[in-house]
């Protein structure tokens, strides 16, 4: 069996930011901007990886992280 085909819809691989905010694992007609996604990213809201200065996401881990613990207050 192929451990790729397994893993779900997002396949196992570091991307950017730009890639992340259309990867499909937010709404399709909201996606959050790249400063929401920077400033969760800088107080480590949603994991990331740092390699040298440039900052990749994982966007299965992104994914599974939003759902199970990224609460974000609903705007009133």
């Amino acid at each position: 069996m192929n451990p790729t085909a397994s893993a779900g819809p997002f396949a196992s691989q570091l991307i950017d930011i730009v890639a992340l905010r259309v990867s499909g694992i937010f709404p399709a007609n909201h996606p959050p901007s790249i400063r929401t996604l920077r400033e969760w990213t800088r107080r480590r809201l949603i994991p990331h990886h740092r390699m040298g200065h440039f900052v990749y996401y994982d966007p299965s881990d992104v994914a599974a992280h939003i759902r199970t613990k990224l609460k974000v207050p609903v705007r009133a």
